[in-house]
């Protein structure tokens, strides 16, 4: 899939605030570059102080709590917004059981939607704010 098909899988429309935790080596180069690339998408970091739209939150097996990771990554998120926990697909090195993912998003006060291909290696999860939590 282009890194084009892979912006549009994720849901990044033009005018979105998209906030990128956990970048490292080992991130799908093709995904970001096309959000960089995408007309009107604004990537900011830990420095950026206002509302969000989209959260990318690259996440290995040893990055730490995901449940405080995704507290945090919930903070600046917009009423709508949308958190993207990307993990490494199934059988690569920093993969994250489903399971784990299913237990963290709740106690962080998300929801898991669905879950696509962000990449070659790297797999979305998308996770809501549920409906009845908000205002």
């Amino acid at each position: 899939m282009s890194g084009d098909g892979q912006v549009a899988v994720l849901g990044v429309e033009p005018n979105s605030v998209v906030w990128e935790i956990g970048v490292d080596a080992d991130c799908d180069e093709e995904l970001r570059s096309a959000l960089a690339e995408a007309d009107g998408v604004e990537i900011v970091d830990d420095d950026y102080d206002d509302v969000v739209d989209v959260v990318l939150l690259w996440w290995r097996d040893d990055d730490g709590d995901l449940v405080d990771a995704l507290v945090d990554a919930i903070g600046p998120l917009a009423d709508h917004g949308v958190v993207w926990l990307l993990t490494p697909k199934p059988g690569r090195d920093g993969h994250i059981e489903a399971e784990d993912i299913a237990d963290a998003a709740p106690t962080a006060g998300l929801q898991q939607t669905s879950t696509v291909s962000a990449g070659r290696d790297w797999q979305g999860t998308r996770l809501v704010a549920p409906r009845a939590g908000r205002r």
